[in-house]
């Protein structure tokens, strides 16, 4: 019995190691795919234009959409006939004050703390959507 015992518990270590090399290898490969100049996107006028999909995500889902308590289309338009989004558009006003509040946290953050090259989405700003949105779209006025 215990050698049967050792010999499942040599194969679970094994299928660990070898269930973490591939996770590693999968996230370094979309780190890979990420960061290459022709997964740019299009558009962006604040945000790194080599920004990766990775770091777009949290800072729509993060910042925008806890910080304001919206989805994607608040800011986004739909692409036309159809219900997808077109999210290099500039059809909706949301958006270009969605710029203009990054302009201004960006402004805040450098001014009063100090912050040499702050960046959308760092957990190092002091002064964040949430900071005045607090989960509302529009703040002070709900």
């Amino acid at each position: 019995m215990t050698i049967k015992k050792k010999y499942i518990a040599i194969a679970g270590i094994g299928l660990m190691i070898t269930a973490g090399v591939m996770v590693t290898a999968g996230v370094a490969a979309n780190i890979a795919v990420d960061t290459q100049p022709g997964a740019q996107y299009k558009n962006l006028k604040v945000l790194p234009k080599n920004i990766s999909s990775k770091d777009l995500s949290k800072i729509m889902v993060d910042d925008f959409g806890d910080g304001l308590g919206v989805s994607c289309n608040f800011c986004h338009a739909k692409e036309n006939n159809s219900d997808r989004l077109d999210y290099a558009s500039d059809a909706k006003p949301e958006k270009e004050m969605a710029r203009s509040m990054m302009r201004m946290t960006l402004k805040l953050n450098k001014k009063f703390f100090h912050m040499p090259h702050p960046l959308i989405g760092s957990a190092s700003m002091t002064i964040t959507c949430v900071t005045c949105h607090n989960g509302l779209p529009h703040p002070g006025n709900e």
